[in-house]
């Protein structure tokens, strides 16, 4: 079945095994073209890639094509790499995930954090530290970012949105204060750390730190549509500069596949913690996230993975546990829910979970 006799009808219904699934994916991105998606897509079992393809450009003003070696930037799938040392730390016997901030960062300004918020809480996203790149965005591009540190003014001495523990809110705040305790606790510079505990571990020898408006070789430009309400694309480099531990370290797909396939076969950090760390259960009550990763049960098999988004950046990990398939969508322009990575994102979902395909208009 191929994308032209895909959208013959309204929907279309599945009831295939893996093997027939594949072919009707694959014969899908095959035909995607720009400026239907920019980015990078890729499809692989295990550590096998099936399909990889590039689309668009990296530089629409000097028509720089993307390739699979482009450079994205990966905005919060960053946050499951900093879940990834943060647990490094607690196989370590460094860091608890019980025990309160201020036992590592007595400094704390918030006497609340310094408490009652746990490691758990943060990894979670049960703290109740607000996500305040939403507010703070253009306030903090203006800014010489140079350390993690530097983050915590934006949000450190702040109220809590709820106590500690007793809701689930996105929280860029609790990971900003993860990777202070890993420089607290490790020694070493966040990004070092990274460096050296992660990546290289990993085998990703392309994923770097970066300020958004610099000029570097295969580093994709961001265009933003402001997600879809503006039909022009706008140049985005004005918003964060620098790389952190809650998002917008630059990689490429292959670099997030061995990344992922690192931590599915337990040489990042132990099989007991990875088995936590993709657990949606959190005390008290259940969410659909882990430590640092989402964990979606709603189709017909458990879909692992997290997604970033942000002017000019869409991205998406996923790993179908069933079928073991890991796709990743790389996208440096941003689109509302019907289009460009979301639209990618949602035919696979529904073609692996033998769903009806939506309407494609």
């Amino acid at each position: 079945m191929t994308i032209i006799s895909l959208f013959l009808s309204t929907n279309i219904s599945f009831a295939q095994n893996e093997d027939e699934k594949l072919p009707d994916i694959i014969d899908y991105l095959k035909e995607l073209s720009y400026p239907e998606f920019s980015g990078v897509v890729l499809l692989a079992k295990g550590d096998n890639v099936l399909f990889e393809k590039a689309y668009g450009y990296s530089s629409i003003e000097y028509e720089v094509k993307n390739t699979v070696n482009t450079l994205f930037n990966t905005a919060s799938i960053t946050k499951t790499m900093t879940a990834v040392a943060a647990l490094q730390l607690v196989d370590k016997g460094l860091l608890d995930l019980d025990t309160p901030v201020g036992v590592y960062l007595p400094d704390y300004p918030n006497p609340i954090v310094r408490d009652s918020v746990t490691t758990y809480q943060l990894l979670t996203h049960t703290s109740g530290l607000n996500n305040f790149f939403v507010d703070e965005s253009k306030n903090i591009g203006k800014l010489d970012i140079k350390e993690v540190k530097d983050y915590l003014p934006f949000f450190a001495s702040k109220p809590l949105l709820f106590s500690p523990g007793s809701k689930y809110a996105y929280s860029a705040g609790g990971y900003i204060v993860l990777g202070v305790l890993i420089e607290n606790l490790s020694g070493e510079d966040y990004h070092e750390y990274m460096d050296n505990h992660v990546f290289k571990t990993a085998g990703m020898e392309n994923t770097v730190a970066v300020p958004l408006d610099s000029i570097m070789k295969n580093k994709a430009s961001g265009y933003t549509s402001y997600f879809g309400e503006s039909d022009n694309l706008s140049k985005n480099d004005t918003f964060l500069e620098f790389a952190n531990p809650a998002g917008f370290y630059y990689s490429t797909t292959n670099d997030i596949l061995r990344f992922f396939e690192a931590l599915k076969d337990y040489r990042l950090i132990s099989e007991k913690l990875t088995k936590k760390m993709m657990s949606p259960l959190v005390k008290g009550y259940y969410t659909n996230y882990g430590f640092g990763i989402s964990v979606d049960k709603r189709w017909e098999q458990t879909i692992v993975g997290h997604t970033g988004g942000w002017y000019g950046v869409q991205c998406e990990l996923m790993y179908f546990e069933k079928d073991e398939i890991t796709t990743i969508i790389l996208s440096n322009v941003d689109t509302s829910e019907r289009k460009g990575m979301n639209k990618i994102s949602n035919y696979i979902k529904h073609v692996l979970a033998n769903k009806t395909i939506p309407n494609s208009n």
